[in-house]
């Protein structure tokens, strides 16, 4: 077995991991990252998902928010992101009229709301995001900073109305009070259940944690458009990283690991062992319980992910909207207050939730550098479809993954042709081999592909990014929400705890508490 002998091991090639191997080799340590896949970036990638096609899709993550200025201005990062004018269109389902939230148009934001019967709520939808707005702000600086305390959070935020909304009481109590409207309901409701499976009243509060981390990034809240693709944040990631010395390795599936050492095989199945001051961990907890023969309780994604090229956007049901504007932003399909809870009731009960409540991103119309010049030209245009509520457990019982596969692709479709006014098969490009260019990826894709125990898009179920006020903060991995209760290993992805979304804080996090060990 070969051995070799590092500063710092890095389990996990995603773009957390890439952020610590790009800290730690600027600081002149020794680092060795390992990543199992034959590419870096896990989640962070752009790929050709359909061949010969010329479109190149962000595969799996989509949007940035959590990622903070500081980190891109730290690694040097060349990161151009683009804001999107519209906020989201929401068709009323079974009409013909929806609710456009405008951001460069507030009359013709109001004129939407009176226009689905709920101008009474234009005024509150503003007030509510105003106010989770403000909690974003005061807590936004504090995630590059060593984790608050609850106590200290309550005197940074001063205001315990704003707290007991959003932090304390469940997140349903403070829509219900708030909005008359079901379909304004929903449209606020959806930003707390991304990969969030959850009832609106929820005791765990796990859909009030998704809603914040929804609301914070940036201290606005903004989800942006990655010029070129998601690929360009790991790909930058990595080259920074090598630049400064970090030895990047892929095909290396890490089979053992302890305090100071890692045991990998390569693509070969030749084993090695390398041993290290720190060993970080930047692929899920869950794996990592695994290999120290301590596993736990189960780890569950709630969603699918749909991509799909069209050969132009399809027509929305509503007069004078146009396609550019309502895909424009996130489009809402079959997500009121009441559908959401049917869906959840639905998926409780073992069924695939009928119609699938579901949103789309366009990256294509902010960034058209996607799609190659021909597809330009000829006005095609990406979708992906991420659909909520639909928990892993829902493929407990099918026969296969591909008819499981199958079916929740089929849901998917069937509930955006729903709110349409044409099939969204009209639209659909096909491959030179006539096959539809549809790409579907469930939990269990993620599961299998990524690592990702459960399809978790967070590696583990999203925490506060604070603790209580008598959690013990001894140490660096403890200060920096890190530590493990495995001797001499931290945490450095998405499972850490601030790490969710595509943010870097999970690897920029470990990088802090190695540097203060």
């Amino acid at each position: 077995m070969q051995a070799t002998s590092h500063d710092v091991v890095i389990v996990g090639g995603g773009h957390n991991g890439l952020a610590a191997a790009a800290y730690l080799a600027r600081a002149g340590r020794s680092v060795l990252l390992l990543e199992a896949q034959p590419s870096l970036g896990g989640a962070t990638v752009s790929a050709d998902a359909f061949d010969g096609m010329g479109a190149r899709l962000s595969r799996y993550s989509y949007l940035v928010s959590l990622l903070p200025r500081q980190i891109v201005d730290d690694l040097g990062l060349q990161l151009r992101l683009a804001r999107r004018r519209y906020s989201s269109y929401t068709p009323m389902p079974g009409g013909d009229s929806g609710l456009l939230v405008d951001n460069h148009d507030a009359d013709a934001t109001a004129r939407s709301f009176a226009a689905v019967g709920a101008a009474a709520d234009a005024e509150r939808f503003d007030e509510f995001y105003a106010r989770s707005g403000e909690l974003a702000r005061r807590l936004w600086p504090t995630v590059t900073e060593p984790l608050l305390r609850r106590s200290e959070l309550g005197e940074l935020v001063g205001d315990d109305a704003l707290l007991r909304d959003f932090v304390d009481r469940p997140l349903g109590e403070v829509i219900e009070r708030t909005f008359a409207s079901d379909l304004v309901r929903g449209v606020v409701l959806t930003d707390g259940l991304i990969s969030t499976f959850a009832d609106a009243h929820q005791a765990d509060l796990r859909h009030n944690i998704c809603f914040l981390y929804h609301v914070m990034g940036g201290g606005t809240g903004d989800w942006d458009v990655p010029i070129g693709g998601m690929g360009q944040v790991s790909d930058q990631l990595a080259a920074v990283a090598r630049a400064a010395g970090a030895e990047l390795r892929t095909g290396a599936r890490a089979t053992g690991v302890e305090d100071g050492a890692v045991t990998w095989t390569d693509e070969s199945g030749m084993s090695s062992r390398a041993t290290a001051r720190h060993v970080l961990w930047a692929a899920a907890p869950a794996v990592l319980d695994e290999l120290a023969g301590s596993p736990g309780e189960r780890v569950e994604g709630a969603q699918v992910k749909v991509n799909l090229l069209l050969s132009r956007l399809p027509r929305v049901r509503e007069a004078g909207v146009a396609p550019e504007a309502a895909f424009g932003g996130t489009f809402h399909i079959n997500e009121t207050y009441t559908q959401l809870q049917t869906a959840h009731d639905d998926a409780v009960a073992g069924r695939i939730p009928s119609p699938m409540p579901a949103e789309i991103y366009c990256h294509s119309i902010t960034d058209p550098s996607i799609l190659s010049p021909q597809l330009q030209e000829s006005g095609a245009q990406t979708l992906t479809v991420f659909t909520l509520q639909t928990p892993d457990r829902l493929l407990d019982e099918v026969e296969s993954l591909p008819a499981a596969r199958a079916q929740l692709q089929r849901a998917t479709l069937d509930s955006l042709s729903s709110v349409l006014a044409e099939p969204i098969e009209d639209v659909i490009m096909r491959t030179p081999e006539g096959d539809l260019c549809v790409e579907t990826k469930t939990t269990r894709d993620l599961q299998d592909i990524l690592s990702m125990p459960g399809g978790n898009i967070f590696h583990a179920p999203l925490t506060w990014p604070w603790v209580d006020d008598d959690a013990p903060l001894q140490t660096a991995a403890q200060r920096w929400g890190v530590d493990t209760p495995y001797r001499g290993i931290l945490l450095a992805g998405a499972g850490s705890r601030r790490g969710g979304g595509v943010s870097a804080l999970g690897g920029y996090h470990a990088a802090r508490a190695v540097l203060e060990s």
